[in-house]
């Protein structure tokens, strides 16, 4: 369940290090249209990935694709997380434990939003491959 998520945190990881360095350590970040174009890209790798793990369910008989399409993207959010770990103990030198727990929290509700985001960016893209496949049946 993990590896799933590996694909899409790949393609924003270089991204998300300059945010985090923007925020944390009062950097500009002059590069927008990057972050964008990582999000379309990132976008499509959700949809695809998902398509692909959906079609595979389907084949193997495995109709309950609903929350199982949702929640492979708590993979990608949980890698998120663990990187903002990393960050902090590599980059930052935060001591305080006030501000320790404010980075977490900060880091906790940002990979939540992230889960949030690339699930339902999988759920709709499996919704619409399911639908378009069970639409082109042909019932004599």
């Amino acid at each position: 369940m993990l590896v799933r998520g590996i694909l899409p945190f790949g393609v924003i990881f270089i991204e998300f290090f300059f945010v985090l360095t923007s925020i944390w350590l009062n950097q500009f970040y002059y590069i927008v249209r990057y972050l964008f174009i990582a999000l379309v890209i990132l976008i499509i790798t959700c949809a695809e990935t998902t398509i692909i793990l959906c079609y595979f369910h389907l084949r193997g008989e495995d109709y309950n694709w609903w929350w199982r399409a949702y929640l492979t993207a708590g993979s990608s959010a949980l890698y998120l997380f663990l990187y903002s770990v990393f960050y902090f103990f590599t980059k930052l030198e935060i001591t305080k434990f006030v501000s320790c727990l404010l980075y977490f929290g900060y880091m906790l509700i940002a990979s939540y939003a992230f889960f949030v985001l690339t699930g339902t960016i999988r759920f709709y893209a499996c919704l619409w491959f399911v639908w378009k496949i069970y639409s082109s049946l042909k019932i004599d």
